[in-house]
């Protein structure tokens, strides 16, 4: 860890800002990897499989939106894009 810091709390804070900045990337990996399984369902034109992931990828979305690693915003939008999607299957 190297850090220009001096202040006790400035050093507490790049601790902190660090363990999140984990934390953050983990959360985003496994939301896209939910997002995946149901892009690669509707691209091998399974519905069934589509709508199955989609209804696992719902709650991970909402989660994701819920600590702040995705925006409210975009986790509506990319889920009523996806179930447009499986709809239109």
């Amino acid at each position: 860890m190297a850090s220009m810091a001096t202040h006790k709390s400035a050093v507490k804070r790049i601790r902190q800002n660090a363990r999140r900045r984990r934390i953050n990337g983990a959360w985003r990996t496994r939301v896209r990897t939910f997002v995946r399984a149901v892009e690669s369902a509707i691209m091998a034109g399974d519905k069934a499989a589509a709508s199955t992931a989609f209804k696992a990828t719902e709650p991970e979305l909402a989660r994701g939106a819920r600590l702040g690693v995705v925006h409210k915003n975009a986790m509506r939008r990319k889920l009523s894009r996806l179930s447009a999607r499986i709809r239109l299957m």
